[in-house]
C-alpha cells in the first residue's frame, strides 16, 4: 500500500481528471441553443469629435463606427414576427442527427441525472481528499506533541538497532559453528 502522501497525490490526479471529464461530457452533450443576438448599443452622433474617427485617429466607442456595426446587428431582424433564420453551419451544428452518437445532446432529464452524478463523484473525491490531509501525520498536533513523538520513535529506533546488533552477533556465531562443522568433516 502507498504511503498517504502518494495516495494524496494520486487523489488530486483523479480530482484533475473527473474535472475535466465532467467539462467534456457538459460540454459535448449538452441541449445546444442558439444565442440570441446581441443587444444594441445605444450610439450618439455628438460623440464623433470627442475621440477622433473621421480623422484618421483611434475611433472611441461611441463613433459612427460602432454606430454602423450596431445598426447592421439590429437590421438582420426587420420583422419582428418572423424569426431569423440562422446559418446554414449553425443549422448544421444544431441538428443532433448530423453528430456522431457521443456526442448527441442527452434528453433533459439524463443529461440533469448525469450532471449529478458527476457532481456528487466530484464531491466524494474532494472529501476523499480531505480525509487524506486530516490523517497526515502532525496535522492537528502541536509543535511540542510533535517532538516528543520524534524523542520516542529515536529511542524505539536505538532500541531496534541494539536487537539488530545482537542478532548479527549472534549469525557470526552461528557461521563459526558451521565452518567449524564443515571444517572437521573435510579431516
Amino acid at each position: 500500500m502507498a504511503d498517504r502522501l502518494t495516495q494524496l497525490q494520486d487523489c488530486y490526479e483523479q480530482l484533475a481528471t473527473q474535472f475535466y471529464a465532467s467539462i467534456r461530457y457538459v460540454s459535448l452533450h449538452h441541449n445546444a441553443s442558439p444565442l440570441p443576438p446581441p443587444a444594441p448599443l445605444p450610439s450618439s452622433s455628438s460623440d464623433t469629435t470627442s475621440g477622433g474617427g473621421p480623422n484618421g485617429s483611434i475611433p472611441h466607442p461611441n463613433t459612427s463606427h460602432t454606430s454602423s456595426l450596431t445598426t447592421t446587428t439590429t437590421t438582420t431582424n426587420t420583422n419582428p414576427s418572423q424569426p431569423s433564420q440562422p446559418s446554414q453551419t449553425s443549422q448544421d451544428a444544431s441538428d443532433p442527427s448530423s453528430l456522431p452518437p457521443e456526442q448527441r445532446p442527452d434528453s433533459p432529464n439524463t443529461f440533469a441525472a448525469a450532471q449529478k452524478e458527476l457532481a456528487h463523484d466530484l464531491i466524494l473525491k474532494t472529501r476523499q481528499i480531505e480525509y487524506l490531509i486530516g490523517v497526515l501525520p502532525g496535522v492537528g498536533a502541536g509543535k511540542a506533541s510533535q517532538e516528543e513523538r520524534i524523542r520516542a520513535l529515536e529511542g524505539e529506533l536505538r532500541g531496534v538497532l541494539e536487537e539488530r546488533r545482537g542478532v548479527e552477533g549472534e549469525r557470526e556465531r552461528g557461521v563459526g559453528v558451521v565452518e567449524g562443522v564443515i571444517g572437521g568433516v573435510r579431516r
